[in-house]
């Protein structure tokens, strides 16, 4: 035997019932964040932040690419 259920909601309506949280305001936040990252460039705290978060070996794996922009870059610390 074979039953189709068609349920017409709306996206909040089937949010609430399956008792999912309401994230509007972490979206809003983040598309906020994301906007004044667009309007005003990408700084190099973020930058920093973004690589450390994308190295496989933390904060080694970050000195070592470190290491290979400056070496590329001609500029030593």
């Amino acid at each position: 035997m074979k039953m189709n259920v068609e349920v017409d909601c709306t996206p909040e309506e089937a949010r609430r019932f399956l008792g999912l949280p309401d994230l509007t305001s972490v979206h809003e936040a983040y598309v906020a964040n994301l906007l004044d990252t667009m309007k005003n460039g990408v700084t190099p705290e973020a930058m920093e932040t973004m690589m450390k978060g994308w190295s496989p070996m933390g904060e080694a794996g970050f000195r070592l690419w470190q290491q290979m922009f400056d070496q590329m870059s001609g500029t030593k610390k």
